[in-house]
C-alpha cells in the first residue's frame, strides 16, 4: 500500500496561519484578565452602601462645573480631574450607586488587560497572562474596583503609562509613542500626585537604556519635562491645602510599612502568596525585575519618608497603583516555578479559595465605611416611612462626617427636609464643609417635628452641640428613637405650650 503524504502548504498559508494564532495569543493576553477582573469587580458591585469618600464623590461630581472649578480652589485639588470626569460620566448615566462604581470597575479590568501587555514584553507570554490574572485575584482590586473615588483610575494609567514607556523604549525614534508616555504619565499626575512617583522606576530604566542609545536622554529629557510642566500647578495648590486635607493622618512608625503591605493588597494571606512568588521572579535581563521591584518598593517607603515633616501622606489608598508591580513580579515567579499548565492552575485555584473570605469581606454592606459602619439607607428608610409634610432635620456634623450626604442620597429626592442648624450649604461656599448657625435658637422657624440623626446610640442630645441641644430640649421632646447600625434616628415633637 503506498502511503501519499500531504502536500506542504504553500508559504503564503503558513504565514497566515502563524499571524492568525499570533493574534489569537495577543488577544488572550489582555482579554482573559479583562474578562476576569471584572466579571470579579462587578459581582456585588452595589452591595455595600456609598462610604464617606464615595459621598463627596456624589457631592461633588453633582454640582456644575463652575461650581466645582471654584471649589477645588480651596480643598480637594488633587481629586479635580477626577471629579470634572464624574461630572461628565454622571451627567449621562445618572448617580445611582451602579453608575458612581462603573467606571472604576472598567478601570481595574483595564489595567489586568495592560498589566498582561506588560508582562509579556517583560517577561514572556505565560508571565504576562499569569500576572493579568494574579492581579484580578487581589482583593483590594475588587475592593477599590467598587469605590467611587480615583484610585482605581491612578491604577490604569500608571499601568498604561509604563506600557507606552516600553513601546517608546522599542522604536525611540517615534515622537507620537514619546508624547502619548508623556501625556499619560501627565494624567497620572492629575489623578494623583504621588503617583507621580512611578517616575523613579521609569528613570532608572531610561538610564539602563541610555547607555545604549545616547538620543534617549534628551528625548525622555523633554517627556518628562513636560508632564513636570503639567502637574506643576496641581502640585502647588494640592500642597497648598495638604495640611487641610490631611491633618488627621497620624505620622507613621517603624511597624506602620508592614501594615500598609498588608492594607495595599486587602488581605494579609495574598500579599504574602504575592510577595513570596515575586521573591522566585527570574529573567534572562536584569532591567525587568529592576523596572518592577523599584515601582512597587520606591513608592511606599517614599511616602513612608515624607510622612514624618509637618504633613503625613501615610495612607495605603496613595500607593494602590504598586498593585501591577506586585503582580508582575509574582506572575513572572509564578511561570519560573511551575512549569506545569496543570499545577499551576492549582496554584491559582488554590490562592483564589484561600483568598475568598477576603473577597466576601470586600463586599460587607458597610465595608465602604470600616470601621465605623454608618447604614445610612437604613435611617432614611425611617424618614421615609413616618415623613409628614413640614418635617425638618437635624443632622450630627460635630462626631460623623458626612452623615447628612449619607442620608440625603438614600432619601427620595422629592422628600425636602429643612436643615434647621445649616446656615450655609458647602455648595454656597465652593467647599466640602457646612457653616452651622452660630445661635442655634434663633434658627428655629417652629416646625412642628424635627428628625435628629446622629452617630452612636447613647442620648441622641449628647452627640450635638451644647448650644444645638439645648435650644431643641427648650421647645421639643423625643416623640421615637429608633437605632440602625451605627446610628440614632430619633423624632422631635414640638412640645405643648402650658
Amino acid at each position: 500500500m503506498v502511503v501519499i503524504a500531504p502536500l506542504p502548504l504553500p508559504r503564503e498559508e503558513i504565514q497566515s496561519a502563524e499571524a492568525t494564532e499570533n493574534r489569537r495569543r495577543r488577544t488572550g493576553l489582555w482579554l482573559w484578565p479583562f474578562v476576569l477582573t471584572f466579571g470579579l469587580t462587578s459581582y456585588g458591585l452595589t452591595d455595600s452602601l456609598l462610604g464617606r469618600d464615595e459621598l463627596v464623590t456624589w457631592d461633588m461630581v453633582n454640582r456644575n462645573t463652575g461650581q466645582i472649578l471654584a471649589t477645588l480652589q480651596n480643598v480637594d485639588a488633587v481629586h479635580g480631574t477626577y471629579y470634572l470626569l464624574m461630572h461628565l460620566w454622571v451627567g449621562l448615566f445618572g448617580d445611582s450607586v451602579f453608575s458612581l462604581r462603573f467606571p472604576t470597575a472598567l478601570a481595574v479590568a483595564g489595567s489586568a488587560s495592560v498589566v498582561g501587555l506588560i508582562g509579556d514584553r517583560l517577561f514572556g507570554y505565560r508571565a504576562g497572562i499569569l500576572a493579568g490574572i494574579l492581579f484580578a485575584v487581589v482583593p483590594a482590586v475588587s475592593r477599590y474596583g467598587q469605590e467611587a473615588r480615583s484610585y482605581a483610575l491612578v491604577i490604569f494609567a500608571v499601568s498604561l503609562a509604563t506600557l507606552l514607556l516600553l513601546r517608546a523604549l522599542e522604536t525611540p525614534r517615534g515622537p507620537r509613542r514619546w508624547a502619548a508616555y508623556s501625556l499619560t504619565l501627565a494624567v497620572v499626575g492629575f489623578l494623583h500626585l504621588i503617583a507621580l512617583s512611578v517616575v523613579l522606576a521609569h528613570v532608572c530604566v531610561l538610564a539602563a537604556h541610555a547607555r545604549q542609545n545616547r538620543s534617549l536622554w534628551w528625548k525622555s529629557g523633554l517627556a518628562l519635562l513636560a508632564t513636570a510642566g503639567c502637574a506643576a500647578p496641581v502640585a502647588l495648590l494640592g500642597r497648598s491645602q495638604a495640611q487641610r486635607q490631611l491633618y488627621w493622618v497620624p505620622e507613621p512608625d517603624s511597624w506602620a510599612f508592614l501594615s500598609m503591605m498588608r492594607d495595599v493588597f486587602a488581605s494579609a494571606l495574598c500579599a504574602g502568596a504575592l510577595i513570596a512568588l515575586a521573591l522566585v521572579a527570574r529573567s534572562p535581563r536584569k532591567a525587568p525585575l529592576f523596572l518592577c521591584g523599584t515601582w512597587a518598593l520606591v513608592p511606599p517607603v517614599l511616602v513612608w519618608l515624607t510622612s514624618h515633616g509637618e504633613v503625613s501622606y501615610f495612607r495605603h489608598v496613595y500607593v494602590l497603583f504598586t498593585l501591577p508591580a506586585w503582580a508582575l513580579l509574582a506572575g513572572a515567579g509564578l511561570a519560573a516555578a511551575s512549569r506545569s499548565r496543570k499545577a499551576t492552575a492549582a496554584l491559582l485555584a488554590t490562592l483564589a479559595v484561600l483568598t475568598l473570605p477576603d473577597q466576601k469581606q470586600m463586599r460587607q454592606p458597610f465595608e465602604h465605611d470600616a470601621p465605623v459602619p454608618l447604614d445610612y439607607a437604613a435611617a432614611a428608610d425611617v424618614i421615609k416611612q413616618g415623613h409628614h409634610a413640614g418635617d425638618a432635620v437635624v443632622y450630627d456634623r460635630e462626631n460623623a462626617w458626612k452623615l447628612d450626604s449619607g442620608v440625603q442620597y438614600y432619601l427620595p429626592r422629592d422628600l425636602k427636609l429643612r436643615d434647621v442648624f445649616l446656615a450655609k450649604a458647602p455648595t454656597a461656599i465652593n467647599d466640602l464643609y457646612a457653616v452651622q448657625c452660630s445661635v442655634a435658637v434663633l434658627c428655629l422657624k417652629g416646625e412642628q417635628r424635627i428628625w435628629l440623626l446622629t452617630q452612636g446610640t447613647d442620648f441622641p442630645f449628647n452627640a450635638i452641640t451644647p448650644g444645638q441641644a439645648n435650644a431643641l430640649q427648650s421647645q421639643y421632646r423625643v416623640s421615637m428613637s429608633r437605632s440602625v447600625t451605627g446610628m440614632t434616628v430619633s423624632l422631635l415633637v414640638r412640645r405643648e405650650k402650658s
